[in-house]
Order: C-alpha cells, then sequence, then structure tokens
C-alpha cells in the first residue's frame, strides 16, 4: 500500500491519509471544502464548497497517478437535497463524458457545519 499525500490539496484533518493506492487502485478519504492551505469554506455558497471538494479530488487524484476519466465510483454526502441541482452541474462539468458509478447521502450535519463531501476510488 503507498499512503497519499499532497500540499495541493486540503491537509488532514485527522489520523488519515487523503489517498491509499493498493494494487492499482485508489481509495480517497472525504473530501470536505477545504483550500491546500488549509481554510475552511463553511459559510461559502454551494458553489463555492463544490468548487474546492472538485479540485482537492483532481490533486489527489494527481497525487495518486490517477485522473478523473479513471474515477469508478463516488460517493457524495450533502446537507440540503434542494442543492443537489448546483452540485450535479459542476460534477458533470467536471467528469465530462466520464460517469463514474455514484451515490448521493442526504446527511443531516457534516464536520464544520460543510454542505458536501465526497470520496471516492479510481484506478491508477
Amino acid at each position: 500500500m503507498t499512503r497519499i499525500q499532497t500540499p495541493n490539496a486540503a491537509p488532514p484533518g485527522g489520523h488519515y491519509s487523503q489517498a491509499i493506492v493498493h494494487e492499482k487502485t485508489a481509495y480517497l478519504a472525504g473530501i470536505l471544502p477545504i483550500l491546500p492551505d488549509g481554510t475552511k469554506l463553511t459559510d461559502a455558497s454551494i458553489t463555492a464548497q463544490t468548487k474546492a471538494v472538485l479540485a482537492n479530488l483532481r490533486a489527489i487524484l494527481a497525487a495518486a497517478g490517477s485522473s478523473p476519466d479513471q474515477v469508478i465510483h463516488v460517493r457524495i454526502y450533502l446537507t440540503d437535497i434542494a442543492e443537489w441541482g448546483i452540485i450535479n452541474t459542476l460534477y458533470a462539468d467536471f467528469f465530462g463524458d466520464h460517469k463514474p458509478a455514484r451515490a448521493v447521502v442526504p446527511v443531516p450535519v457534516l464536520h464544520y457545519g460543510f454542505k458536501l463531501e465526497l470520496e471516492a476510488v479510481a484506478g491508477v
């Protein structure tokens, strides 16, 4: 197993890795809307939070030797299902023609009061 840690994405806030690569598969930890310098976008719009999460996703994938077109599965947790349309539009723009398997999980609350969290599995 290889531990992935890049300064180009939000640093882990606890005892975990940004991703682990095992047997040509990258398992990405939950990604929150935190900038690489540690700035938490708690009060930012759903658009800003989603863009930050997707930027972190891209950076972690690159550090793992992967890319968005190699993502196999995504799970998105969100606190307000009414904002799903905004998230989905940005998500579709990010992935383009590639359509990974996906689950969307409405939850009552996320750490720091964030509006979404994303985790992913990708080939490398």
